[in-house]
């Protein structure tokens, strides 16, 4: 409890908590854990050279470390070749198991713009191999966050525009509503195989248009109803 906690010696620091700061407030969101959902919009799948007719669900995770609010992306070691993929985030407020189709918006807290930023080539390369693609998603500041607007500010998303600019030029362009699956059916999914709780979040997935971004670069999102976010490349 509570109290054990405060006499709890570590033998060295725990990490500090990953939070998300909360429009117009000054409270923050705990960060928990991250799925991201792979191949969510059918373009994308198709460029990436799969059928998304053929697939079910399929989640992999980042760190809640991974998150990174300072509006900038340094370009990670060990690679050539990063790409940027805008997606819709999705932050829980509650959770559990075994969760209802009907019942999984209750679970939702708000909505965030981020970006999966992906070692492409280490991932192929991953990929190739039959490898876990950790290190190709899931190093330091490979996703840049916005603040979280909550539901009662928006209302579910389930349409609107989403995309990205790369130095003022368009790069994705898609709508919400074009996700194979909907944000209720993400949660539901998860649950029949995660506890899922509070402080997790979702990425949504990436309309297709992904590529490689540059040192210097500004990289503009945007999702209708959320706002926009800026991340520069350094």
């Amino acid at each position: 409890n509570e109290g054990n906690l405060t006499m709890t010696k570590f033998v060295i620091d725990p990490a500090p908590q990953v939070c998300l700061p909360i429009r117009g407030s000054n409270e923050s969101f705990p960060v928990r854990r991250i799925y991201c959902i792979g191949r969510n919009y059918a373009d994308h799948a198709i460029e990436m050279g799969h059928d998304p007719n053929k697939e079910p669900p399929f989640f992999f995770q980042k760190n809640a470390q991974n998150v990174d609010t300072s509006g900038t992306f340094p370009y990670p070691p060990q690679t050539s070749d990063v790409h940027h993929e805008m997606e819709l985030v999705v932050a829980l407020k509650s959770g559990g198991a075994e969760i209802s189709l009907d019942n999984a918006l209750e679970h939702v807290y708000g909505y965030g713009l981020g970006l999966d930023m992906t070692r492409r080539d280490l991932q192929g390369e991953a990929k190739k191999l039959g490898r876990p693609w950790e290190v190709g998603k899931s190093f330091e500041k490979s996703a840049p966050m916005s603040e979280l607007v909550p539901v009662s500010e928006t209302g579910h998303l389930d349409q609107g525009r989403i995309c990205l600019k790369v130095n003022g030029e368009i790069k994705q362009d898609g709508d919400l509503n074009q996700m194979i699956w909907k944000v209720p059916e993400m949660i539901a999914y998860l649950s029949r195989f995660y506890d899922i709780a509070g402080g997790d979040l979702i990425m949504s997935g990436t309309p297709a248009g992904v590529g490689p971004i540059q040192r210097g670069d500004k990289m503009e999102c945007e999702i209708e109803h959320l706002g926009t976010m800026t991340i520069k490349v350094i």
